[in-house]
């Protein structure tokens, strides 16, 4: 269906007949980049948010949302961004908070970031706090495009595909940490 129609975004299910939905996740962000997949599943378990996010998922939300959050989602997710449920959020946080400690892993990180102009790193710090493209524009003084080409480029000098990426690799270097 995918390769038929090309999609913006895919609503995705984790448990279906004959392919689940992670498996199905991963081809389709391997073989479709401009394809985004929200996860909407019963199941709000952390092994399934972080298989479906490690998978190439831009979101994941319950089937339980209000139409108006999943609309927003679905927005959120064409747009480029990630779309979590805040309990999730939550919880993936402190899944990551240990691998913070990793000398060897934080060396890297850092490194990676030191790729970053200043402005970049300010706006990356911003965009891992969870604030949108409008809020950093209000809060540097510039305008929304400026943040977008800015966005862009932090996600292509990091190798990240979305915000969920840049968020995750943030925690991960203790460029910021729950709370921060």
């Amino acid at each position: 269906m995918t390769t038929a129609l090309r999609p913006d975004v895919v609503l995705m299910d984790i448990r279906m007949p004959g392919m689940n939905g992670i498996q199905a996740t991963t081809q389709i962000t391997a073989a479709f980049s401009a394809t985004r997949v929200l996860i909407l599943t019963t199941y709000d378990l952390d092994e399934y948010a972080l298989a479906g996010l490690k998978a190439g998922a831009s979101g994941f939300l319950l089937k339980d949302a209000p139409p108006a959050e999943l609309l927003t989602a679905i927005r959120t997710v064409a747009a480029g961004e990630a779309a979590l449920a805040p309990a999730t959020t939550r919880r993936l946080i402190s899944h990551f908070v240990p691998l913070i400690g990793d000398p060897d892993q934080q060396q890297y990180k850092e490194e990676v970031l030191e790729q970053l102009t200043d402005r970049e790193r300010t706006v990356f710090t911003l965009i891992a706090a969870g604030h949108s493209n409008r809020e950093i524009a209000s809060q540097l003084h510039l305008s929304e495009g400026t943040v977008k080409v800015h966005v862009g480029r932090i996600l292509a000098k990091l190798g990240l595909r979305d915000r969920v990426q840049a968020v995750i690799l943030a925690y991960e270097s203790g460029l910021i940490t729950p709370g921060n």
